[in-house]
C-alpha cells in the first residue's frame, strides 16, 4: 500500500535516469529495454517485432522520469482507499491501475516507480495479500495510479465484485498494468483476470516482475510463451511485454515512460 511520508529518504542510485546513464553501455541497454537485451539468445529467424515496439529514445524517457518527480508544483498525493466503486473518488484524470496475483511484486514495483518521490512511502508486506483495498494516488495535475488488492491467495472475498465494478464503471481508465511473476509465468490466476479483461474490452498490458530471479533461459522461454499466448489469444493486451525488477530497476524507466504516454502525458514518443 502507498502512503504519505513525513521525512524524506535518498532515493536508491539507479532510480534516477542521469545515474544509468553514467553506466557502461551493455548494462545501460539491460536496463532501460530488458527485452532487447533477451534479443540476442533467440533462435536466428524469430520475429522481434514484438520486442521493440515502445522503445523510446533519452529525450521520451527524461520527459517520462518528470511525472514521478514530486514538487511544490508537482505533488503526489495520496487520495483515498475503497473497498467498493460507492466509496472511490471521484476524479477526471486520467488513471492507470495495477493488479496481479498477491505476492507478485505489485507493490514493490510501484515503489521503485515513485522513487523518486521522498515523501511518498510505499509499505511492503511479507505477508501476501496485504493489500485488501484500492488505493488512488494522484500525480500532479497529470494522472491517477490505482494500486489493487491481490488476487488469488488471501484476496479479499469481496475482490471479484470490487474489482469488476471498478473495471465496468471506471470511464477515465486508460491502461490496466497486469503483473505476472517471471521466474513461473501465467498461472490460473491469471488466464481468469485476462478472461476478466478481454471480456470487458479493457486495454491491458502483462508486465513479468521479479525477472532478476529468474535465470535468462526460464526468463527468455516464459517471454515467448507468454507472447504467443497474447497473440493468439488475446485482443485488449498491448503486444509488447514489459519486463520490470524492482530491485535492480530495470525496465523502471521504461514503465515510466509508458505509464506517461498512454495518459496522454506523452503523445508522440520518438524511437531510440
Amino acid at each position: 500500500m502507498l502512503l504519505p511520508r513525513a521525512g524524506g529518504r535518498t532515493p536508491p542510485p539507479l532510480a534516477a535516469l542521469a545515474q544509468v546513464l553514467r553506466l557502461e553501455q551493455g548494462r545501460r541497454t539491460g536496463l532501460l529495454f530488458p527485452l532487447q537485451k533477451l534479443e540476442r539468445y533467440l533462435a536466428p529467424g524469430t520475429d522481434t517485432a514484438r520486442f521493440r515496439l515502445f522503445q523510446p529514445g533519452l529525450p521520451a524517457l527524461q520527459r517520462a522520469e518528470a511525472f514521478f518527480k514530486s514538487g511544490r508544483d508537482h505533488p503526489i498525493d495520496y487520495v483515498s482507499s475503497a473497498v467498493r466503486m460507492a466509496h472511490a473518488p471521484l476524479l477526471a484524470l486520467p488513471e492507470v491501475c495495477f493488479i496481479g496475483r498477491s505476492n507478485v511484486g505489485k507493490s514493490s514495483l510501484i515503489r521503485a516507480l515513485f522513487s523518486l518521490s521522498p515523501e511518498v512511502e510505499v509499505r511492503v508486506s511479507k505477508t501476501p495479500g496485504h493489500t485488501k483495498k484500492m488505493n488512488f494516488f494522484k500525480v500532479g495535475k497529470h494522472f491517477t495510479l490505482v494500486d489493487m488488492p491481490g488476487y488469488g491467495y488471501r484476496a479479499p472475498r469481496d475482490f471479484v465484485e470490487m474489482v469488476e465494478a471498478y473495471l465496468q464503471e471506471r470511464h477515465n481508465l486508460k491502461r490496466t498494468f497486469m503483473l505476472v511473476d517471471g521466474v513461473v509465468g501465467l498461472q490460473k490466476t491469471d488466464h481468469i483476470a485476462v478472461e476478466m479483461l478481454e471480456e470487458f474490452g479493457i486495454p491491458y498490458v502483462i508486465v513479468l516482475t521479479k525477472i532478476d530471479r529468474a535465470s535468462r533461459g526460464l526468463l527468455l522461454k516464459n517471454v515467448l510463451e507468454i507472447q504467443e499466448y497474447v497473440k493468439e489469444k488475446t485482443q485488449g493486451c498491448f503486444p509488447q511485454l514489459f519486463l520490470v525488477s524492482s530491485l535492480e530497476f530495470s525496465g523502471v524507466h521504461l514503465l515510466r515512460c509508458f505509464i506517461a504516454h498512454v495518459t496522454g502525458n506523452l503523445p508522440m514518443v520518438e524511437a531510440s
